[in-house]
């Protein structure tokens, strides 16, 4: 039976979510990957317990991650059920609703029907009587913005989740929503997005900015772009890549020799802070103080080990940030 390290908070440091009472761990385990049906439970438990053993308190799901669709919630649950559930009450669990799920015209989007029941469903998976963060996954053009955030608000007011969050809105949208979540007295207090050094869309499309100035906090997912932002493709790809042993996500069309240069040359900047580029690009995401927690897969427990280094350095010098954009933009 899994017993946590008792020294597990004494070096990981936390973030106010927004303007609420919520602390995040700066680094937050994704289980996007490398938690459905056809990766190994015994890996799965040991994420979760390296995670854990090192204050990584978060543990972020959705309604669709796997494959199939449900398996990294039903995985999950029973790594909880069986090895962590006594240390529920320090856990952040989180899980999203928005993509297809099931067949006919309620298994998708932002209606009210569809986030209603498919936060049942991924309670029903992960074992739990609520989760603490519940987010629309997607903005759905089709669904009243009203309805959508009345879902939240009712998943939240029924006690099925403590706070609600929103994931791949833009600047404007997420004002849109703010205001009625407002009116609705609804704890919304995060964004979730991708961000990293090679995707800068919440910078341009307002999001990052009407955060900071509406008090939300931000998680950001793919903060590695994928791996490309670590020391893998240095020398090309590696035949346990996953663009070799998935290709979902990342093309192999991805890694062009302007990606390789660019990626060499991030490396040069991150030997001068004394970091792996992995360490460099978690800390960038996080400089500012705006983004909340970086959101990270693993497949083994050693990156997780090495990814929390970022922590510990997250000031960059201007000339630093020069380089980084002059490379990467």
């Amino acid at each position: 039976m899994y017993k946590a390290n008792d020294k597990r908070y004494e070096d990981m440091k936390y973030s106010r979510c927004g303007n609420s009472g919520l602390l995040l761990p700066k680094v937050s385990l994704g289980l996007w990957h490398n938690f459905g049906d056809t990766s190994q439970y015994s890996n799965m438990k040991e994420l979760c317990f390296t995670a854990f053993d090192n204050g990584i308190t978060h543990f972020d799901l959705a309604n669709n991650y796997g494959p199939e669709p449900g398996s990294a919630e039903k995985n999950f649950g029973r790594i909880l059920k069986e090895e962590l559930y006594s240390y529920r009450d320090e856990m952040i669990i989180s899980t999203k609703a928005g993509y297809l799920m099931w067949d006919g015209p309620y298994g998708d989007m932002g209606s009210r029907k569809y986030l209603i029941a498919s936060l049942d469903r991924s309670l029903k998976r992960m074992g739990v009587d609520y989760v603490d963060i519940f987010y629309h996954h997607r903005p759905d053009p089709d669904t009243p913005l009203e309805e959508t955030m009345g879902a939240l608000d009712t998943a939240v007011k029924s006690g099925k989740a403590l706070y609600a969050g929103l994931s791949n809105y833009n600047g404007e949208r997420l004002e849109q929503a703010t205001a009625i979540l407002k009116d609705l007295k609804c704890p919304f207090i995060i964004n979730q997005n991708r961000y990293s050094i090679f995707d800068r869309t919440i910078e341009n499309n307002g999001l990052k900015a009407t955060a900071a100035r509406l008090n939300k906090g931000i998680i950001a997912f793919s903060p590695l772009a994928q791996g490309m932002l670590t020391d893998r493709y240095l020398n090309g790809i590696p035949k346990d890549s996953r663009i070799m042993t998935d290709g979902r996500f990342l093309k192999e069309t991805a890694i062009t020799k302007e990606r390789l240069e660019q990626i060499g040359k991030l490396n040069e900047i991150a030997k001068g802070r004394n970091q792996t580029l992995a360490e460099m690009a978690l800390s960038w995401v996080l400089k500012d103080g705006i983004v909340t927690s970086v959101l990270i897969g693993a497949s083994k427990p050693s990156q997780i080990l090495d990814n929390i280094k970022a922590v510990n350095n997250t000031q960059f010098t201007a000339d630093e940030l020069k380089a980084i954009d002059d490379i990467s933009l």
